[in-house]
């Protein structure tokens, strides 16, 4: 089927389901991150099926049930975070150094490459924050703040340490009200007043105000960045979610595009390309980058649902349960891996097997509308017709604005009218 009424509503659901990466140089995931992008094609692509019942489960409908209003994959690299009353661990040498023992600059770093000992210390800080090490990159920030304390640099590395370990949801909207993300904005504020011309601090106010919800302010805020640092990646990967935000698909598609091309080992920024192909329509070409996306982590659940959910897309649906179940076995809390998991095995024949994988998902977030759908579309497919009703009736429930469960409930009105026998003429 084809999802109708998209609008901007629908562009905002999209951008709340990318995953704006913690840092610009593509720090891994963490907990408490975006949802995955499984959505039911948000921009009107073809659904897998041409029934209007079902549609894949969009992730950033609702979170698992306790999970906070952005859930996540597994906590990763977050947990080496030392805690603010303790001493940090002894510094290790780090990643990628070359021969002078200098590290390599990365991708969208602070660190500019003048070898100077401020500018060493930014390149490791750098360095350890896109490995995860989220301690001893404070600790070289703050060394290299020491070195120059007017440099924005250090100031700003110290921000996205702090904003990396600190549980904060990093989808948009995610967290409109959190002291922790007002508090860090104001720090990035007095930097951009004092330095009106660096472009990173640009960065990251729009990627607080992403998290706030504030489209329109972040929008700003990243055109500018991005003018600024034209060779960003987070620059234009923050800049294509606030785009889309905003209800200008097109434009973010090549926002992030541009960020995946200049940083194409990071699997968030091929993650996001790929749902923004999909909302294009672009099913083909949004596989290829999950793909890439799963081959650079294939253990990460959310990429793994994602190219199941394009698969299914492309009615692939043999293709796509083998990643679905994969994402299941990886996060089994994740009630959207298990509602996709359901349509694909309902697609592949396998009814009673789609009802027992749909019912687990609802039990785990029970405000999973595209759940109830999918599994009112089993049960109509078992001849349930009463059971599917009620599940139709609750997923409209859920969300009155959402097309899917009124389509279904008015086919659904339509089969009964053509499997009712008529009754014997009165004699």
């Amino acid at each position: 089927m084809r999802v109708r009424g998209v609008g901007e509503g629908r562009a905002r659901a999209a951008a709340a389901a990318l995953l704006f990466a913690v840092g610009c140089a593509g720090a891994p995931p963490r907990a408490a991150s975006a949802p995955s992008q499984t959505a039911a094609l948000p921009s009107g692509a073809s659904a897998p099926s041409a029934e209007p019942y079902a549609a894949p489960a969009s992730s950033a409908e609702a979170s698992p049930t306790g999970a906070p209003s952005a859930p996540a994959p597994a906590p990763s690299s977050s947990a080496l975070v030392a805690s603010a009353n303790s001493a940090p661990p002894a510094p290790s040498p780090p990643p990628n150094t070359d021969a002078s023992g200098a590290a390599n600059l990365v991708h969208g770093g602070l660190a500019r490459g003048t070898g100077e000992p401020e500018d060493r210390l930014l390149a490791r800080g750098d360095a350890e924050y896109r490995a995860g090490d989220f301690a001893h990159a404070k600790e070289h920030y703050e060394a290299a703040k020491k070195l120059d304390a007017k440099d924005p640099a250090p100031a700003i590395g110290v921000v996205r340490v702090k904003f990396a370990s600190a549980s904060i949801p990093t989808d948009f909207a995610s967290a409109p009200r959190d002291p922790k993300v007002a508090a860090l904005l104001a720090e990035v504020d007095a930097i951009v007043k004092k330095n009106p011309d660096y472009g990173p601090a640009y960065v990251e106010r729009g990627r607080l105000l992403l998290v706030q919800g504030k489209a329109a302010l972040a929008l700003v805020a990243l055109e500018r960045g991005a003018a600024l640092s034209a060779d960003d990646p987070e620059a234009q990967s923050a800049l294509g979610v606030a785009l889309l935000a905003t209800g200008k698909a097109g434009p973010a598609l090549e926002r992030l595009r541009r960020a995946a091309e200049l940083d194409p080992d990071d699997p968030e920024r091929l993650t996001n390309l790929g749902t923004a192909l999909m909302m294009q329509g672009r099913v083909e070409e949004a596989i290829a980058s999950y793909r890439r996306a799963v081959d650079l982590t294939p253990n990460e659940p959310r990429a793994l649902s994602d190219l199941g959910t394009a698969y299914l897309a492309a009615n692939r649906a043999a293709d796509a349960k083998g990643y679905l179940e994969r994402a299941v076995e990886l996060d089994p809390n994740r009630a959207t891996f298990r509602s996709n998991l359901g349509y694909a095995q309902r697609q592949l024949g396998d009814v009673p097997g789609a009802i027992k994988t749909l019912k687990e998902a609802i039990a785990r977030d029970p405000k999973l509308g595209s759940a109830w759908i999918n599994l009112g579309t089993a049960l109509v497919d078992q001849g349930n017709l009463d059971e599917a009703e009620k599940c139709f009736k609750k997923a409209a429930d859920l969300d009155p604005t959402d097309p899917r469960p009124k389509a279904s409930l008015s086919d659904l009105a339509d089969l009964r009218k053509r499997t009712t026998v008529p009754a014997p003429p009165a004699k």
